[in-house]
């Protein structure tokens, strides 16, 4: 079965938060390298789960 749009749209925002939370943990070890690569990973995720939430919330509306 396939996944549904919002889950979709979830796991996306899941992954940003997760590379954000590398970012993090990176940067407050002064690891600004590693953690510059986890922050352009998140950004990539969130631009993905923007798209993603977009595409479900026009879905939902045509489902009415």
């Amino acid at each position: 079965m396939p996944k549904s749009a919002h889950t979709e749209a979830a796991g996306h925002h899941e992954q940003a938060a997760k590379s954000h939370r590398a970012a993090a943990e990176h940067h407050d070890k002064g690891d600004h390298a590693t953690a510059g690569k986890h922050a352009a990973e998140a950004h990539g995720h969130s631009a993905m789960a923007h798209e993603a939430s977009a595409a479900a919330h026009k879905k939902s509306g045509s489902a009415r």
